[in-house]
């Protein structure tokens, strides 16, 4: 794991006063007007087979094949996973995210812009994870790529880590193969 990156995170005490997810990230958007909601998009994007739909437009995905990566499951309908954000919005808005305006919440709730921050995982391991940060919890597989994965989401948003969450980023990246980190900051 890239060492500068994950010692590059800020640190500060988390603060989730005030949070309300749908309030302040409100729902999944349909952003470039296709009928297709960021959802449907992470699935078409995750999608290892051609994906069929509840209807004619083609607006919801009905059947497909996805490999959750924390768990390397495979699943053929779509109802079967959740869309995960890879750093939880409860987490985001203690990391930081409380102080953005409205407009980039949203954005980060329905961020399409990196295929690390939104990924297609059981309902289990969605349930299991919560709120919880690397400190807290960690996928039963692919344990350095979701480090790796939540190092370059807190970068691409300047978010910031709390102690305990920078100590266990450190541990685990330390732990994994040196990979370098490319982000583009949003």
């Amino acid at each position: 794991m890239d060492p500068v990156a994950v010692r590059a995170l800020a640190v500060a005490a988390e603060n989730n006063a005030g949070y309300d997810r749908t309030r302040y990230f409100g729902t999944w958007l349909d952003t470039n007007r296709d009928c297709q909601n960021t959802r449907a998009e992470v699935l078409l994007q995750e999608a290892k087979a051609a994906a069929t739909y509840t209807s004619a437009r083609r607006c919801t995905v009905r059947t497909g094949r996805w490999v959750t990566r924390w768990d390397n499951r495979t699943h053929t309908v779509a109802s079967a996973v959740e869309i995960d954000h890879t750093v939880p919005v409860h987490e985001a808005w203690g990391s930081g995210a409380r102080s953005w305006s409205q407009a980039r919440r949203v954005a980060f709730y329905n961020d399409l812009g990196d295929g690390r921050s939104l990924n297609a995982q059981t309902a289990s391991l969605n349930s299991a994870k919560q709120a919880k940060g690397p400190e807290a919890w960690m996928p039963p597989a692919n344990k350095c790529e979701y480090i790796g994965n939540w190092i370059a989401v807190k970068i691409r948003w300047g978010l910031r880590a709390d102690s305990a969450e920078k100590a266990a980023l450190i541990r685990w990246a330390d732990s994994c193969p040196n990979v370098r980190i490319s982000v583009t900051k949003a």
